[in-house]
C-alpha cells in the first residue's frame, strides 16, 4: 500500500473523521491489524479562513501547494486535500506535484452516477455553493447541480460558527433539512454534503432524499488510490 499524504485542519473536526475512515477502510480491505501508512499535515485554519473571506485564493493555493510538496518529500505517494472549499485551488496544488492528487469531486460524482442519479443538490460553504469551481467539476462528469436559492448565509454560518468548532445544534439540523426539502422540490434526487463537516448534522436518517457524504467517499477513494 502506498503512503497517503493528507492536507487537513480545515477543519480539524472533519480531518479526524478522515483519519478514522481511511484506517477503517484499510483494515476492511486488508484485514488483520492493517492500518494506512499516512502522513497528515494539519494547518492552522484561522489564517486560511481569513484568506477565504478576503478572496485571496492565490495566496491560499501557494500555501497549500507548499504543504503538498512537503508531503511528497516526506514520502507521500498519493495526496488528498481534506476540504471541499479549498479544492478551488486544486490546480495550483497539482501543478507542483509529481504524485497523484485525488480530487474530492470525482468519487462523489462517480458514486451518484453509479447509483443512477442525474440531478443533485449541493450544500456547502457559500464559496462552494456560489463559485463555479465545484459545480463545473460535477457537471463535466454528467450531473445537473442545484444549489440553494435562499438560506446560503445561514448554511454557511452554521459551518463556520458551529460545526468547525464542534457545536451540533438541533435547530441547525432543521435548517439543513429544510434546505434539502427545498432542493428536492426543485428536482434534486439526492444531495451532496459538499462541506466535510455537514455530516455532523445530516445523514440518511434525517434527510428526505439520499445523502452523499464527500468526506466518507473521498477518504475511501484515497485508500483505493493507495492500493492501486
Amino acid at each position: 500500500m502506498r503512503t497517503i499524504g493528507l492536507i487537513g485542519g480545515m477543519s480539524w473536526e472533519s480531518t479526524a473523521h478522515y483519519y478514522r475512515v481511511i484506517n477503517q477502510e484499510t483494515a476492511a480491505r486488508l484485514g488483520g491489524l492493517h492500518s494506512a501508512p499516512l502522513i497528515v499535515h494539519s494547518v492552522d485554519f484561522a489564517p486560511i479562513a481569513e484568506m477565504q473571506s478576503a478572496g485571496d485564493w492565490e495566496g491560499a493555493g501557494r500555501q497549500l501547494a507548499e504543504i503538498a510538496k512537503g508531503l511528497e518529500k516526506a514520502g507521500a505517494e498519493v495526496v488528498g486535500l481534506a476540504t471541499n472549499t479549498m479544492h478551488i485551488v486544486a490546480d495550483i496544488i497539482t501543478a507542483g506535484l509529481n504524485i497523484p492528487f485525488v480530487h474530492i469531486g470525482d468519487p462523489t460524482s462517480d458514486a451518484l452516477l453509479g447509483d443512477g442519479f442525474k440531478t443533485v443538490g449541493l450544500l456547502g460553504t457559500r464559496f462552494t455553493m456560489e463559485l463555479p469551481f465545484y459545480r463545473e467539476r460535477l457537471e463535466s462528469r454528467g450531473l445537473a447541480v442545484l444549489v440553494p436559492e435562499i438560506d446560503r448565509t445561514n448554511l454557511n454560518g452554521i459551518i463556520y460558527e458551529e460545526l468547525c468548532r464542534g457545536i451540533v445544534r438541533e435547530e441547525s439540523r432543521r435548517t439543513y433539512v429544510t434546505a434539502i426539502e427545498r432542493l428536492q422540490a426543485r428536482g434534486a434526487e439526492a444531495v451532496i454534503l459538499g462541506c466535510t463537516e455537514i455530516a455532523m448534522l445530516i445523514d440518511d436518517s434525517n434527510s428526505p432524499i439520499p445523502v452523499y457524504d464527500t468526506t466518507d467517499l473521498h477518504a475511501k477513494a484515497l485508500v483505493s488510490a493507495a492500493l492501486a
